[in-house]
């Protein structure tokens, strides 16, 4: 790899524009699930490897036209070059998931077929359990497992031990990769009692310099909410941090990121039955430069951001029509990646919030186009890139969840 860069990470919004960000492509891993298993791997379907990639190959060249984009295969197959790295990987891993018994095995392998069996998986004569090493399918849904706050990388604490792996070697090649200087954080490792608690990627929003957003329920709780405060404490200054409590059912509702997202200065996405209702509630935790905490609730989210001189109009997912909001949150109509203040990619196939977007005044590109140069984002002030996602979909996340970013620039608020 080109070593002459080296990326300090810092990301202190969700709409600065995008200098840096970290993909992993879906690979053969998707495609080593069955019905018996998929739920294991947390999918409620499975996904064809060739029309996901279809999906993908756009998204990608999209963020390529765009951004310098680096890829978790070549930065793992990079770091295995180490023996002794190598050695630790290969042993942290097979104890975290009781597999001591293939440390020898994996330990001979090279540096890139050790970095696709932990991808893909290692294959067993048994067909009932075909890999004796699991693949890591959910890999590509790249914000979960680690998030950029400001110049950290945070480290999450899975929900489900099925995803273990990836904050393993997401954290071994931010600690290892010459191409970072940053200091990596497990907020519930560090901060929560008894390392008890979860924090997911997807729940996690930098709404200014000075407010963090975090979804709470199936995948981050309140013990990780709480470490995430405790880590605030150590930034200095005064600072915010809004939970949004989310149902736990059904599955669409994972992360904040599926029914909440920035997309410029003054305009986000909402799915209205979530956001807007009383039911679920808002939580707001100040901190005090002195390191006191006060906490107190608030009518809703678009309320509390107003509070803090964000006075975001909302765009609702699905449009007007409470039927449509359902129908396209589910398909991840909610989950809009921005790109640079004002433009954002997200998939085409939920074509009401596209339409709602465009009455708000967003351009409708689509991906093909911009990733093959025959339009620019730069032509417009505000744009919609969308993408074709109905194989991509089908995995429960959209164009946020399949990003990493690492630098952002400042924005003008």
């Amino acid at each position: 790899m080109d070593y002459s860069r080296c990326i300090k990470p810092c990301v202190e919004s969700e709409i600065g524009k995008l200098n840096c960000v970290l993909l992993h492509a879906p690979g053969p891993e998707i495609e080593h699930m069955t019905p018996e298993n998929a739920h294991k791997f947390l999918f409620s379907d499975m996904l064809n490897q060739r029309e996901a990639y279809n999906d993908y190959k756009d998204f990608q060249g999209t963020l390529r036209k765009v951004t310098n984009v680096l890829t978790v295969r070549e930065l793992l197959e990079d770091i295995l070059k180490n023996q002794e790295l190598k050695s630790e990987l290969v042993e942290k891993i097979c104890k975290r998931e009781n597999l001591e018994f293939l440390r020898d095995e994996l330990d001979k392998l090279s540096n890139t077929d050790l970095a696709k069996a932990f991808i893909e998986g290692l294959e067993n004569d048994n067909f009932k359990e075909r890999y004796i090493l699991p693949p890591a399918p959910n890999f590509f849904f790249m914000r979960d497992a680690s998030f950029t706050m400001y110049d950290n990388i945070m480290i999450s604490k899975m929900a489900t031990t099925v995803r273990d792996r990836e904050s393993i070697l997401l954290q071994a090649i931010y600690n290892n990769s010459p191409i970072f200087n940053v200091k990596t954080v497990n907020p519930v490792e560090q901060y929560a009692p008894n390392g008890i608690g979860r924090v997911e990627g997807g729940d996690v929003l930098i709404a200014r310099h000075d407010i963090i957003l975090s979804g709470c329920g199936a995948r981050t709780s309140v013990e990780g909410i709480k470490a995430m405060v405790e880590h605030l404490k150590t930034k200095g200054g005064h600072r915010h941090l809004i939970s949004q409590e989310l149902p736990l059912e059904p599955e669409s509702f994972i992360h904040l990121d599926m029914v909440f997202t920035l997309l410029d200065v003054n305009r986000c996405m909402v799915f209205k039955p979530v956001i807007l209702n009383p039911k679920y509630k808002t939580v707001h935790y100040e901190i005090f430069e002195n390191g006191e905490v006060k906490v107190y609730e608030e009518e809703n989210l678009i309320v509390a951001l107003r509070k803090l001189g964000m006075d975001l109009e909302p765009i609702f997912c699905g449009g007007d029509d409470e039927y449509n909001m359902l129908r396209e949150q589910w398909h991840s109509g909610s989950n809009f990646f921005t790109f640079a203040p004002g433009k954002i990619l997200g998939y085409e196939r939920n074509y009401n919030t596209i339409e709602n977007l465009n009455k708000h005044g967003f351009e409708v590109l689509t991906a093909a186009d911009v990733a093959s140069g025959k339009v620019s984002v730069d032509d417009y002030k505000n744009c919609v890139v969308a993408f074709k996602g109905n194989e991509l979909s089908r995995g429960g996340g959209g164009a946020r969840c399949m990003t990493m970013p690492l630098h952002r620039e400042a924005v003008q608020w």
